[in-house]
């Protein structure tokens, strides 16, 4: 069985460390006593950010780095090494989304997409589970609920996160084969209140806005954390998502065609377009924000995921319940 330390006793490499998700996983990470190794193509965000924690008495390094170059996420590694002497959990979480419809997408940022999260993730697994086969660990890989459904006009995203799941599973079944002590993990997020949709590579005439029900970044960074210490196979963020992927697995048609009749027009927002240059995919932001700027309700805690996380039978109940509800909202607007 793999043992993880606790996080007072942890190095943890964080990968898109500057923003959002990664963000305030870091922080909350640093407020555990962890020593961070922080990555993101943001140099300065890096830098400050790495600054707060040190200033606040604890202990961080940075390294400016691309994921989809397999180079620099080797360096990633050897200055967790060189710095701390080892790492114990390794975190995936970079990435970039995308939003139109797949007509319409330009085939070069496409490919440009899947070079970040997907070979961004390939290159920090192998590197990370190279290491970790020997002291043990965890490796946390971030998915998303579209790993489970797709969804429309984010079709390139799910694709891509979909890549990330089948990686993912694939990993764990060969270091399982081999006794290794390494646990993998793939979180799976609903729509979660960051910049993600402000970061995007943006297609549409409106600025893109998330499709209820939405969560704060707290709840996916405690997640991680958790998966950090307590050996976890896959865990969902949100019953919202959990309860959509269900639906998709039960009744695909019903759930597509309920998608396409709400999620594409919601997605737009009253907002008209942020300039097209403005995207991650292309430049880094340059800017330490959690949170993004959805305009409705947040939700800061997330019933089912605290549950799923202590107790599985407790979970899949309140799965059911998120399916029935699901199911009855789509019924409806179908």
């Amino acid at each position: 069985m793999v043992k993880l330390k606790p996080l007072n006793e942890q190095v943890m490499v964080i990968t898109g460390a500057s923003s959002g998700i990664g963000l305030t996983t870091a922080r909350l990470a640093a407020k555990q006593g962890t020593r961070l190794v922080l990555a993101a193509r943001s140099e300065e965000a890096l830098r400050q950010l790495t600054q707060e924690i040190v200033d606040g008495g604890g202990e961080a390094v940075f390294a400016v780095t691309d994921v989809s170059r397999e180079e620099d996420v080797r360096r990633l590694a050897d200055l967790a090494l060189s710095t701390f002497g080892t790492f114990d959990t390794w975190v995936n979480n970079a990435g970039v989304g995308m939003y139109g419809t797949l007509e319409e997408l330009e085939v070069e940022d496409m490919r440009r997409l899947f070079e970040v999260n997907f070979w961004g993730v390939v290159y920090g697994s192998r590197v990370a589970a190279s290491y970790l086969r020997g002291p043990g660990g965890a490796l946390i890989n971030m998915g998303s609920v579209a790993s489970e459904q797709a969804i429309p006009l984010q079709a390139l995203y799910s694709a891509s996160k979909h890549a990330v799941k089948a990686f993912t599973d694939g990993l764990r079944m060969e270091l399982e084969h081999e006794g290794a002590p390494v646990s993998v993990t793939l979180i799976k997020p609903g729509p979660i209140d960051t910049p993600f949709p402000l970061n995007a590579r943006n297609y549409l005439n409106a600025e893109p806005q998330h499709v209820p029900p939405v969560y704060a970044p707290e709840t996916v960074a405690r997640a991680v954390l958790r998966a950090a210490t307590t050996p976890t196979r896959e865990l969902f963020v949100g019953g919202g998502g959990r309860g959509m992927a269900a639906f998709g697995e039960f009744a695909p048609g019903m759930t597509e065609r309920g998608m396409a009749a709400t999620v594409i027009s919601r997605t737009h927002s009253d907002k008209p377009p942020l300039p097209r240059e403005r995207n991650a995919l292309d430049h880094p932001s340059e800017r330490l924000a959690e949170r993004g700027d959805y305009p409705g309700q947040v939700r800061e805690t997330s019933g089912y995921t605290a549950a799923a996380s202590r107790s599985g039978q407790l979970g899949a109940g309140l799965l059911a319940a998120g399916l029935a509800a699901a199911l009855w909202r789509l019924s409806r607007r179908s």
